[in-house]
């Protein structure tokens, strides 16, 4: 697993390992039943705190993304286990509301905004085996 920390960015550090982690398993990097590294390691892998790292599990385990058991760590919920639900499907929409709004303000078209949206889907689909 690969992330990448942009210590600059406005988006807070706990937040940009959540959203690494769940691109990292939208594109098969990571699959159901794998374990998460432990919080210690990767916040020295990072070079950030624990509680940033810990926020970040916390917060992917609150979405039903991973399961938090003692003493066996982080592992990533199986599709079963994390069935979208009504609520988080209002929550996927609430999110990209303000997103599609700001498109709309600077011009950008339903078809662009559809057309983007169906990129960034294939950009996180698993690749074909053998292709």
């Amino acid at each position: 697993m690969f992330i990448q920390i942009e210590f600059q960015s406005d988006v807070p550090i706990y937040e940009q390992v959540t959203r690494q982690i769940i691109e990292g398993i939208a594109r098969g990097e990571m699959k159901p039943g794998d374990t998460l590294p432990s919080v210690r390691s990767l916040a020295a892998d990072l070079g950030v705190n624990m509680h940033t790292v810990n926020k970040s599990y916390h917060e992917l385990e609150a979405k039903g993304i991973i399961t938090i058991r003692p003493k066996s760590g982080a592992i990533i919920s199986s599709a079963e286990e994390r069935a979208l639900s009504p609520e988080q499907l209002r929550q996927i929409e609430k999110n990209l509301k303000p997103v599609v709004a700001e498109g709309m303000v600077l011009g950008a078209t339903a078809e662009q905004i559809e057309h983007m949206m169906k990129k960034v889907f294939a950009d996180l689909q698993i690749p074909a085996e053998g292709v």
